[in-house]
């Protein structure tokens, strides 16, 4: 498994907890920056994040910022993206079960950190249900 990740200035300290964390448990991970605490514009983050999702060279992104929410704005521009602004662990894993999200989107500001790891876990081992959920997921290409 290999995860694409990102954050802006607010996510830095938690996207290299996650990296560790992830890298810890035997995950390939890619870091697409930011690299500091530079104020710096979250779209261009998610953009790389989130092509790399949809060419299939990562399964799943994560994106940080300040809250989440402007980063799963960003991500959910790029068809094939499927991004999901999570701050409990039920939401981490229906979000995967029911929409088949494939790029977590996490608030540095707003979430703990131990939360925010037990939230990526639960987002990358939790399989899509398919079936119906499938069907729903089919009307958007509609």
């Amino acid at each position: 498994m290999k995860i694409a990740i990102g954050c802006d200035h607010a996510g830095v300290d938690y996207k290299l907890v996650i990296i560790e964390h992830l890298n810890k448990n035997g995950i390939e991970t890619e870091d697409f920056g930011t690299y500091d605490k530079q104020s710096c514009h979250y779209p261009i983050y998610a953009k790389k994040v989130t092509d790399s999702v949809v060419s299939g060279d990562a399964d799943f992104g994560i994106l940080v910022c300040g809250t989440g929410i402007g980063m799963s704005i960003a991500a959910n521009k790029v068809k094939g993206i499927r991004a999901a602004h999570v701050t409990d662990c039920f939401s981490a894993e229906a979000t995967r079960q029911h929409n088949n999200a494939n790029v977590l989107c996490l608030g540095q500001r707003i979430i703990g950190e131990g939360l925010a790891l037990k939230i990526v876990d639960i987002f990358i081992e939790t399989e899509f249900l398919g079936g119906r959920h499938q069907e729903r997921l089919d009307l958007f290409d509609k």
